[in-house]
């Protein structure tokens, strides 16, 4: 039976009869990665999930070979068994991001989720898609795509290229933050090591992709903001294509941009072969079944640039009109409006993607759930909320933070969390919490407003506190604007999404 278009399936499940073309949306996020598939309607025909495999990659330093020892006189058993203490001893010496294999886990993932598709919806697939998880940078070899660094992770900080990186931008850009990805190019660059001659960056979705299409080099416009592109005049500016590492740059399209067919070789991995006795004679049987291949993807599967992870969740939100907006509340608290001024100012984190002809402007705070699960348990959270009367409000004034420091919409690295004091009711105390939160929030919408963005005239909820109705309502009084819950929230669905429209786009394949 057809679903409801946008409707949600179980993982792993597949819809009733099909027989037109889909489009394929994977998302990498921080731990693992998802696919949907969908129809024209943007009804879900299946979908599923893969956590990132633990791969260790092993300094060379300690990667002694047991041959090598063996030559020496070292007997093999005790050879093996230094080995495996040096590793162990490597591995609990590091930070866990940086003795994972990234690359190779995110690769095996990759043709895992290739391989979860249905084997008899592959041949429909028109297009392919794929978010990343922002500001997440990859320096490959231009000739072979092999790293020649391991990936600059989205959460990492490179405070050494911060003034470098300053002194050459404008003031405030979107790139003056030490987790941009063009810190973390100058970081790289600067370094006593670093190869710089067959050197080329790409982003996290862009190398994924080139696994896919072959062609190295290409990345959009929303992965490349954060390295400094221009998006609104269509180029790097000049005080970036001055530095000697502007070479290393990649070419840059709209995202949903078709770049290449996927390739031959990917096509027939993914070939099954059946024995069949249908219409074989006796004898035929007697001697065996044949063999039959299914088909794998077809030959004009079109793989289409991607974006970043937030904003495929916009995307998912199929909020299309200025003025709609998408309010996040998970660990944090993360607003998304799409608007038809771009606004930029890194002192609170607010930079704006380009949507077409609109702009997508976002800012995040650090209240949210991270405070809320610090208090409560999930079970008192939902028992305490269903005794809180919505329609009135908190006399409680309370400022909820996780730790110490605030970005949006107030920029104080020093703000401490305010969360006193306490009533001796915990449904008032988590009333005056969930209170407090709604007004952040509606502070950082007037804050953009105010900044020249369109007003907000509409929330979509997504993440965990989406669940809780009686917050939605509370935050429809404080905002007085309609608050609901986004139908689809996957970043994979958005994926899905920017395949299709990059489907529906002329083709245009060199």
């Amino acid at each position: 039976m057809m679903m409801n278009p946008g409707s949600n399936k179980d993982d792993g499940e597949v819809s009733g009869q099909v027989g037109h073309r889909l489009y394929l949306g994977m998302d990498f996020g921080t731990s693992g990665a998802r696919f949907v598939l969908i129809d024209k309607q943007g009804t879900i025909q299946a979908q599923g999930k893969r956590e990132y495999p633990l791969l260790y990659m092993i300094s060379e330093y300690f990667n002694v070979k047991v041959e090598f020892m063996v030559n020496f006189g070292v007997p093999c058993t005790v050879a093996g068994s230094v080995l495996r203490k040096l590793r162990s001893l490597f591995l609990l010496s590091r930070k866990s991001e940086e003795t994972m294999d990234w690359v190779s886990s995110w690769k095996k993932t990759l043709f895992s989720l290739l391989e979860d598709v249905p084997v008899s919806l592959r041949p429909l697939i028109a297009s392919i898609s794929i978010d990343g998880t922002s500001a997440t940078t990859m320096i490959i070899d231009s000739t072979t795509g092999e790293p020649l660094w391991r990936p600059f992770l989205y959460n990492e900080s490179c405070p050494d290229a911060l003034p470098i990186v300053k002194s050459i931008a404008p003031a405030n850009h979107t790139v003056c933050s030490g987790s941009s990805t063009l810190c973390k190019l100058v970081s790289w660059w600067n370094s006593d090591d670093s190869n710089k001659e067959h050197a080329l960056l790409l982003h996290q979705a862009d190398w994924l992709l080139w696994l896919l299409h072959g062609k190295l080099g290409i990345s959009d416009y929303n992965n490349a903001l954060k390295v400094g592109y221009d998006p609104e005049h269509d180029s790097y500016p000049s005080w970036l294509l001055s530095q000697p590492y502007s070479r290393v740059l990649p070419s840059v399209k709209a995202p949903g941009a078709s770049i290449g067919y996927l390739q031959e070789d990917i096509r027939t991995q993914f070939v099954k072969f059946v024995r069949s006795l249908a219409g074989l004679s006796l004898r035929s049987m007697a001697l065996g079944p044949s063999v039959a291949p299914i088909p794998g993807f077809p030959k004009d599967c079109v793989v289409c640039t991607g974006t970043t992870d937030s904003i495929a969740a916009f995307l998912a939100a199929r909020a299309t009109q200025p003025g709609k907006a998408v309010t996040s509340l998970g660990s944090t608290l993360a607003i998304k409006l799409l608007s038809t001024s771009r606004i930029e100012d890194a002192r609170f984190g607010v930079y704006s993607h380009r949507l077409d002809d609109k702009w997508l402007v976002g800012g995040a705070s650090n209240t949210g759930g991270a405070v809320l699960r610090q208090i409560f348990t999930d079970e008192q959270l939902e028992k305490l909320s269903e005794q809180i009367n919505p329609m009135e409000a908190s006399p409680l004034d309370y400022y909820p933070l996780h730790a110490v420091g605030e970005r949006f919409p107030v920029a104080d690295p020093k703000m401490v969390p305010r969360l006193q004091p306490r009533p001796e009711s915990d449904v008032e105390y988590l009333h005056g919490i969930l209170e407090s939160i709604a007004r952040i929030e509606a502070k950082a919408y007037s804050l953009l407003k105010d900044m020249g963005a369109t007003q907000v005239d509409e929330v979509f909820t997504a993440g965990g506190g989406a669940k809780n109705r009686t917050w939605a309502k509370i935050r429809e009084r404080v905002l007085g604007l309609p608050v609901s819950r986004a139908i689809q929230t996957e970043a994979a669905y958005g994926a899905a999404l920017l395949a299709l429209k990059g489907a529906q786009r002329d083709i245009d394949i060199p």
